[in-house]
C-alpha cells in the first residue's frame, strides 16, 4: 500500500507539471519562457523521491510540446531540459536544510541556474544553428529570468506546505 501511495503521489506531481505546462503554454515554451509549473521544482524540499514526479512532468510536457508544435526546442527539450529538471531536483533536495529566515532559498537556485544555462544553450542552438557567446547569454538571462519567477512561486509554494501539518505530512511520505 505504502509503494501505491508514493507512485500515485509522484503521478500526481507529474500531472500537475504538464497541466500548469499546458495552461500557461504561451509562457511554457520559446525564446522569452516562464514556465510556472517549473515552480514545482521546490517539491524535493520535502523528500527526494518528489525528484522523479517534477522529472517526469517535465518530459511529458517536452513531448506533448513536441507533438503538438508548442516546443520550438523539439527533441532537444526532450532529452537536455528533463535532464535539467532532474539536475534541478537533485540538487534542490541536497540544499533542502539550508535555509534563510526558514525558507530553503538556495534550493531554489539549482533550478534556475541549471535552466537558464541548459535550456539558453538549447535556443542559442536552435536560433542560430550553433553556440554563440552574446545569443546563449541573452537567452540565458531570459530564461533565468523565468525561473527566478517561476521558484518565486515555489518558494511560495513550500511555505503554504510547511505551514499546513496535513499537506507537509503528505508531501513527506
Amino acid at each position: 500500500m505504502k509503494k501505491t501511495n508514493k507512485l500515485s503521489k509522484q503521478a500526481m506531481i507529474a500531472a500537475l507539471y504538464t497541466v500548469i505546462g499546458f495552461v500557461m503554454a504561451p509562457l511554457s515554451f520559446g525564446a522569452v519562457q516562464a514556465r510556472v509549473s517549473e515552480a514545482l521544482t521546490l517539491l524535493p524540499v520535502f523528500g527526494i523521491q518528489n525528484v522523479w514526479g517534477i522529472t517526469v512532468g517535465c518530459f511529458l510536457t517536452n513531448l506533448i510540446g513536441l507533438a503538438t508544435g508548442a516546443n520550438i526546442l523539439g527533441s532537444l527539450d526532450i532529452i537536455f531540459g528533463t535532464a535539467a529538471t532532474l539536475a534541478a531536483g537533485l540538487l534542490t533536495y541536497l540544499f533542502r536544510n539550508i535555509r534563510f529566515k526558514g525558507m530553503p532559498i538556495l534550493s531554489a537556485l539549482p533550478p534556475v541556474i541549471i535552466n537558464a544555462v541548459v535550456v539558453g544553450w538549447e535556443l542559442c542552438i536552435m536560433i542560430n544553428g550553433s553556440f554563440h557567446p552574446v545569443i546563449f547569454t541573452a537567452q540565458a538571462v531570459s530564461v533565468g529570468i523565468g525561473q527566478i519567477i517561476s521558484c518565486g512561486i515555489g518558494l511560495l509554494l513550500v511555505r503554504i506546505i510547511e505551514n499546513n501539518t496535513r499537506l507537509k505530512e503528505i508531501m513527506m511520505r
